[in-house]
């Protein structure tokens, strides 16, 4: 097997991915934030070419893409040549949802020659196993909502739009759309008391065939004090399908607010 290169954006699980594969060899890209240490390569997204041969300079056959990458603004005028030869391809794809062009980037790497593989392929205990994890027991109610946010996942997964919802009472409180779970989780913190029947469920879930290996659903202690803002009974999580991120941290934060952590098929 070859060496394992992590592709790193935003946020704890880059760290988690080197600190138990410290042989990878580890790629930030410029104007991503990131919270890795000095030991990596760094490179410009209108560079990807320069990237495919760095990557195999160092004997790399496997890569995994761990972290928040965001949407770059790219330069064309600083384009290499390979990436050059993606851009017909890309740029049209950079206008839909996030579903499309990850796929898109498992393409181009998997035509390159290298294996894409999922953080939770690496890292044991990254999802959350079904079951109540933490926190009281939800409430008929709660499993109510949580189907129902489930279903308006399901609904709009042919729309590529997003990973999470919050509904209450039936209701919809909230959709995750390209601005992130904690832009909607502050949305619903705000909406008046007099619009809600209850305090609903946080269902956070990937999007029907989505691929796992890229952009998997996860939470951690800051969604967790999101979640507790919003108002919240609890959040719910499709088994083996959603990374709980500092999982001690998480379940922590979890007890001091007193929601519940539910993993469920979905």
């Amino acid at each position: 097997m070859g060496r394992l290169a992590i592709l790193c954006g935003g946020g704890s699980l880059p760290v988690a991915l080197s600190a138990a594969h410290p042989d990878a060899m580890c790629v930030v890209f410029e104007g991503v934030a990131h919270d890795m240490p000095d030991d990596v390569h760094s490179h410009r997204f209108e560079k990807m070419g320069g990237l495919f041969e760095a990557l195999k300079a160092g004997d790399v056959t496997r890569l995994v893409m761990a972290g928040s990458l965001g949407r770059p603004a790219l330069n064309p005028a600083e384009f290499d040549a390979g990436m050059m030869a993606i851009a017909p391809r890309l740029l049209p794809a950079l206008q839909g949802g996030d579903d499309a062009i990850l796929r898109l980037i498992i393409s181009v790497f998997e035509e390159q020659g290298f294996d894409v593989v999922g953080a939770h392929e690496l890292l044991e205990g990254l999802t959350a196993e079904e079951g109540l994890l933490t926190g009281p027991e939800p409430s008929e109610q709660a499993l109510q909502d949580a189907s129902r946010a489930a279903d308006i996942l399901l609904a709009l997964s042919p729309l590529d739009v997003g990973q999470g919802a919050v509904v209450a009472a039936g209701l919809a409180l909230g959709i995750e759309t390209l601005q992130g779970t904690d832009a909607m989780l502050r949305f619903v913190a705000e909406t008046p008391e007099h619009l809600r029947r209850g305090k609903g469920v946080f269902l956070k879930a990937p999007k029907r065939g989505q691929d796992l290996r890229v952009d998997m659903p996860a939470i951690g202690p800051d969604t967790v004090r999101a979640a507790a803002k919003a108002g919240v009974e609890g959040i719910v999580v499709s088994a083996g399908r959603v990374v709980v991120l500092d999982r001690p941290k998480t379940l922590a934060a979890l007890e001091e607010s007193g929601l519940f952590l539910l993993s469920r098929v979905i």
